[in-house]
């Protein structure tokens, strides 16, 4: 399971938002980490929030840690880079074989599109699926 600690900003009677003020898993400075945190910050400066299911009834205010399940991060990275890139690839290989240098770049456009319907598909899936859900842990 990964997690990251948040700040409850509003409820509601269906959950909390949650401001996030780091990114990735926080194991940046130890040996494995990505340094992930150190680009996301360098990119991204504007504070992330999230809709969770509140069940213990948090107050705005209050710290909280936040949890995903093990491995939706990393599905969640290969739908949304590896899958386009590789449509995108595929498309543009089968198109250069089928029509050369013009067939390469209608491959191509065919081959993205393709990979947006997949990682749009991927994406309605994830949230219908609970347990991809972020929560709070108590």
């Amino acid at each position: 399971m990964t997690d990251t600690w948040g700040t409850v900003t509003a409820v509601d009677d269906e959950g909390a938002t949650i401001r996030v003020d780091d990114s990735g898993c926080g194991r940046c400075r130890e040996p494995g980490g990505c340094g992930g945190n150190n680009l996301a910050q360098l990119l991204c400066r504007t504070p992330r929030t999230f809709r969770v299911p509140n069940p213990d009834r948090c107050t705005v205010g209050e710290r909280v840690r936040v949890g995903v399940a093990e491995g939706s991060v990393a599905s969640s990275a290969l739908h949304a880079y590896a899958l386009p890139v590789l449509a995108l690839l595929a498309g543009a290989l089968g198109g250069s074989v089928l029509a050369g240098e013009v067939g390469a770049i209608g491959g191509s456009i065919a081959g993205l599109f393709i990979g947006w319907l997949g990682l749009r598909r991927a994406q309605l899936r994830g949230m219908r699926d609970r347990r991809l859900r972020p929560w709070i842990r108590s």
